[in-house]
């Protein structure tokens, strides 16, 4: 299977850089993957679509202030992801300029905290051990990890943008974006016609915007994220005439679950068209980027034409894409 049958030309005034000022009026576009047809909605009429019988999954993850700036002794700034606690003060990391770093080098946040390097690994990334606790000199120093094609820098009202309403386990360099349009008022609704809302937790990394490199997209390798499912949530999808997964992430964290039978694990699963679901009945999204592993997820899931012509749709009546954009339910 070739990658550059999921690319597409995404214009980039389409690429939403700012959040709408009220969450669940994104706009929706909903597609019924067995026939294909689409129709316009918004997204705080998305309650329409779910009954009573069905059960929506959420990713409470909780995005933290992932990325900082520090600063060598010697002069110039380095630019920090933390990515994962490897416990004893130590944390995996993306980190920039390594090739002006060595091992033993200490990276100051300011006068009295820093991360000495312990270890470069491979490409960008690194293990770094903290003089304090790593979350508390993130919270002080950090910024909010915003996506990379969001082309301006963190500001503070992003802290709560970019972060869903449910948000509760903190791990997440990213925020779980399909769930970014509601709100508790939504909810509710939801919840009084009879809907099970269930939480989950994934903790996002990077790898969800790790790029595919080669043109056969099966040789590509997704980066482990860890993922917990409580047995109240496994309960209800039991009982659910229909799962939605709200969002990518929470459906590869049940569609491992399905495979696995674990509910507290790693979760690398790739997923890709001829992938067959087992759990997931429904999916709420947003638009993804060309050529990713999210998009090809969506397209595994409705099937690629279906989803295309969508997208072209969506482009055509200028809805906002990627992670402060609109929405999509698949049906």
């Amino acid at each position: 299977m070739k990658l550059s049958d999921f690319d597409y030309s995404l214009p980039k005034e389409l690429i939403a850089q700012h959040p709408l000022e009220e969450r669940s009026s994104a706009r929706l576009l909903v597609l019924n993957r067995r026939t294909g047809e689409t129709i316009h909605s918004r997204f705080d009429r998305i309650a329409d679509f779910i009954h009573a019988d069905d059960t929506i999954v959420l990713n409470n993850t909780r995005v933290f202030k992932a990325r900082i700036i520090g600063s060598k002794k010697t002069g110039g700034k380095v630019e920090i992801l933390l990515i994962r606690d490897e416990g004893a003060g130590q944390w995996e990391a993306m980190i920039s300029h390594t090739r002006r770093l060595r091992e033993g080098m200490a990276i100051h946040f300011d006068e009295r905290t820093h991360a000495t390097v312990k270890r470069l690994t491979t490409g960008s990334r690194g293990i770094l051990e903290f003089n304090d606790d790593a979350m508390k000199i993130a919270e002080q120093h950090g910024k909010v990890p915003l996506p990379h094609y969001i082309r301006r820098e963190a500001v503070q009202e992003d802290v709560d943008d970019y972060q869903t309403v449910f948000a509760r386990n903190t791990g997440s360099i990213a925020a779980p974006t399909a769930g970014l349009h509601f709100t508790e008022k939504l909810l509710d609704e939801i919840r009084t016609k009879g809907t099970t809302v269930s939480e989950i937790t994934l903790h996002i990394g990077p790898g969800t915007f790790k790029p595919i490199r080669s043109e056969q997209i099966e040789k590509h390798c997704m980066d482990a994220e860890f993922f917990e499912i409580s047995e109240t949530a496994l309960a209800a999808m039991r009982g659910a005439k229909k799962v939605f997964a709200v969002g990518t992430s929470v459906c590869r964290a049940l569609e491992t679950y399905a495979r696995t039978d674990e509910k507290s694990a790693w979760a690398d699963l790739f997923i890709y068209p001829e992938f067959k679901f087992q759990l997931v009945n429904s999916l709420i999204t947003n638009f993804h980027l060309p050529r990713s592993t999210p998009l090809l997820l969506v397209c595994a899931f409705a099937g690629r034409d279906s989803v295309f012509k969508a997208y072209r749709e969506a482009i055509r009546q200028k809805y906002r894409f990627l992670s402060y954009g609109d929405a999509m339910l698949i049906l």
